[in-house]
């Protein structure tokens, strides 16, 4: 197995250095790209490499597929990262890739962590693409719908690369081992959590399988000593960026579903990620007018009032509130009909003009006002039967517009039977049927 990877070329190298595979079909946990029918094993046979952005979380092979890409197209392979390059370096590269163009060499550039340059650098690489000057190879962690311009996009094509699984993170440790020529000193237990503890990360997995294979002394470990030897670690989460607003995503979703359990889950994971309570309470909020509303309309008050515990309690006891106002989202009755009902409003308000309301619910402060009929003939509901007059409150000239249709569930229920009994009266009143 060790003809799979360069492990001559550097002894002193890192392990997850020394692994990197020879070849593209070598690559692992990336059947879609580099199986025998992936979309880039399908480019090279075909002789039509694009340039392409690869999309995925770290540790899941983009540099090694963009180098061994390189050398299976035959092209010279440049690579540079955006966090530390700026315009001269890249002056310098779009010049020596001309100058190797002129005597036949293609050049392969890779540029990791792409979506660090500014929009005006991104410009920067749009004619070398066009001219044929660089075929660009990009890497991001982050959403390229949001982080790359789409002069770059329309020119690229976009590959997901996905997170590692357990199957491949387990072949990754196979062969760190057959490297190495000795097993890992671990129990079963302990590999299975040593996988876990990895969270998709091949490059962190490797770094913690070289720490135990330098050990002395032939000591096996299980899982729980395993982790009091090497540190978990933590998951994968920016706040402004793809992270945040996948699991937010997530949470709203499951709430939106009615899966308690689900919900719970992704508001563990932002929690332990370091995500900011109170943004997590807003979010909750809203999902309670936005999902739930009048069907259980004290699913706001569960939610300002664990907004109100976690300010008196702090982290970590005040997390307990924003599970409690989680689980009462999850397992109450939804509706959405004022969310539906606000955006029908909202879109009838904008294209009504400045109609004026009936005469008859103006106010008369004036005597000028009750000449011209100001309040005229207003019925006072109080003193109709039931509290209910049937009186007409629209714009004269516009007919009722049907807004807000309550569900059939929880409070909105008994809603809609009242509506609908005062529709009756209403058209009744009118001489309706």
């Amino acid at each position: 197995m060790a003809d799979l990877f360069a492990s001559d070329d550097n002894a002193s190298a890192p392990l997850p250095e020394r692994l990197r595979p020879r070849a593209l079909a070598d690559v692992v946990g990336q059947p879609a790209l580099t199986g025998p029918d992936g979309a880039i094993t399908r480019m090279v046979a075909a002789g039509s490499l694009s340039s392409l952005i690869l999309w995925g979380p770290p540790g899941t092979g983009k540099t090694t597929i963009a180098r061994l890409l390189a050398d299976a197209v035959g092209m010279r392979f440049v690579a540079i990262s955006a966090v530390f390059a700026g315009v001269a370096d890249l002056k310098k590269l779009f010049a020596d890739a001309r100058n190797n163009a002129s005597i036949g060499q293609r050049t392969l550039l890779f540029v990791d962590e792409i979506h660090r340059f500014n929009r005006a650098q991104q410009d920067g690489f749009l004619g070398p693409m066009e001219d044929g000057t660089i075929t660009l190879v990009g890497a991001t962690t982050e959403n390229p719908s949001f982080e790359l311009n789409a002069a770059i996009l329309s020119r690229a094509r976009v590959l997901i690369v996905k997170r590692l699984d357990e199957a491949a993170l387990a072949e990754l440790l196979v062969r760190a081992e057959a490297l190495a020529g000795q097993a890992l000193p671990v129990t079963d237990d302990a590999r299975a959590a040593l996988i876990a503890s990895a969270d998709g990360d091949g490059r962190f997995l490797l770094g913690q399988a070289e720490t135990l294979l330098a050990l002395e002394g032939g000591e096996v470990m299980d899982a729980s000593a395993l982790a009091g030897f090497l540190h978990r670690r933590m998951p994968v989460y920016d706040k402004d960026r793809e992270g945040h607003y996948g699991l937010i995503s997530a949470l709203h979703k499951s709430l939106r579903g009615s899966d308690p359990d689900a919900a719970l889950y992704w508001l563990a994971r932002m929690l332990v990620a370091g995500e900011e309570p109170l943004y997590l309470l807003r979010r909750l909020v809203r999902f309670a007018s936005e999902d739930v509303g009048l069907a259980d309309s004290n699913a706001l008050r569960v939610c300002l009032d664990a907004k109100d515990a976690y300010d008196f309690l702090g982290s970590p006891e005040g997390e307990l509130a924003i599970v409690h106002a989680c689980l009462y989202l999850a397992t109450a009755p939804k509706s959405n009909a004022a969310y539906v009902a606000q955006k029908a409003a909202m879109k009838l308000a904008a294209s009504t003009g400045s109609l004026t309301p009936p005469a008859h619910i103006l106010n008369a402060p004036t005597r000028l006002m009750k000449q011209l009929g100001y309040g005229q003939g207003y019925a006072y509901d109080h003193d109709a039967p039931d509290g209910f007059s049937g009186a007409n409150y629209w714009p004269d000239g516009m007919a009722a517009q049907p807004l807000y249709t309550p569900s059939p569930r929880g409070l909105e229920a008994r809603i809609a039977e009242r509506l609908a009994e005062w529709a009756r009266r209403r058209a009744a009143l009118r001489g309706g049927s």
